[in-house]
């Protein structure tokens, strides 16, 4: 059987909502690239205005540091604060084991 007499295999359509769906996720795909795009103008803009040294008063003295090192340092100390909190209430709040329950109530 020669291969150029084959029959080609019919591709399946993509159904619409298949389609939309594709489109979408390329749609928030395209906006996060956007999104970091911006951000990191952002982060460079910052880093070329803040790059003078300022004077830092500490309890026992003071330092000179460069102004964008004190906010970087700052905004990563706040993010892990952040996460810690979250994971602390989230602790704290969290639902009891339904057994823990049961057995504490039958004692």
């Amino acid at each position: 059987m020669d291969p150029e007499s084959e029959p080609e295999p019919q591709a399946t359509r993509e159904s619409r909502r298949d389609s939309l769906r594709r489109h979408g996720r390329r749609t928030w795909l395209y906006t996060w690239a956007g999104a970091l795009v911006a951000l990191l103008v952002i982060l460079i803009a910052l880093v070329v205005a803040n790059t003078r040294s300022v004077k830092v008063s500490w309890v026992l003295g003071s330092t000179r540091q460069s102004l964008v090192w004190i906010i970087l340092v700052t905004a990563i100390l706040g993010w892990m604060l952040g996460i810690a909190t979250s994971v602390i209430f989230r602790f704290r709040t969290r639902r009891r084991n339904s057994d823990a329950l049961t057995r504490n109530n039958s004692s």
